[in-house]
């Protein structure tokens, strides 16, 4: 199973809904500045049903983007020990973004968030209903740009596997069936051409 990385920038953002992370897929990795020197209760309790799946790296030293650049040292070990991870790092620092451009680029996947909860795979974890599945499968078809997937049987393929492959066949289809009635994509024979909207704002 692909192990899901999450660093969070907390300088940025002091999150919530931890408990909404299932340990045995995510590895955490807490980044404090130097100027932080408590760490809500609720975080911490939280994160020690990781274990050793959790850890703290505090900021010696002082500087703009000084936590940026921890980060950025740490992503770039985590991407070469396991490249097929998958990176999540959680800021609102939009200083990350080109760097997230070319590690997709080089094939990584990654993603920036400023919540917990938009992570796809937590998505994943808890919605339940076809509308929601395919709101989670949007953000990903975006995300993939220009290497959308063309054929019916690539899409559903790329459907299951964001999904953990814990959908059925019929389930899988319903989400397709979803955005072609929500006019997200149009389906000819077996090719798929794209026309998603923009997330709401």
């Amino acid at each position: 199973m692909r192990t899901n990385y999450i660093l969070i920038d907390f300088e940025n953002v002091q999150p919530e809904a931890i408990e909404l992370i299932p340990p045995e897929q995510f590895k955490v990795i807490v980044f404090v500045g130097a100027h932080q020197h408590k760490l809500p209760f609720e975080i911490a309790a939280a994160l020690q049903k990781f274990g050793n799946r959790a850890e703290y790296v505090r900021i010696s030293g002082h500087g703009r983007n000084a936590l940026d650049f921890h980060i950025t040292f740490y992503l770039g070990q985590l991407t070469s020990s396991d490249p097929a991870g998958f990176f999540h790092i959680l800021s609102k620092d939009t200083g990350f973004d080109p760097l997230i451009e070319h590690l997709r680029g080089k094939k990584i996947l990654i993603d920036r968030v400023d919540n917990i909860v938009k992570i796809p795979q937590i998505r994943v974890s808890n919605c339940k209903s076809s509308s929601e599945q395919a709101d989670i499968v949007l953000v990903r078809l975006r995300q993939l740009k220009s290497s959308k997937p063309r054929t019916l049987k690539t899409l559903s393929s790329t459907i299951a596997s964001l999904f953990q492959r814990k959908l059925s066949e019929d389930e899988v289809a319903e989400i397709v069936q979803h955005l072609l009635n929500t006019h997200q994509l149009e389906i000819t024979g077996t090719r798929v051409s794209y026309s998603l909207t923009s997330p709401e704002s």
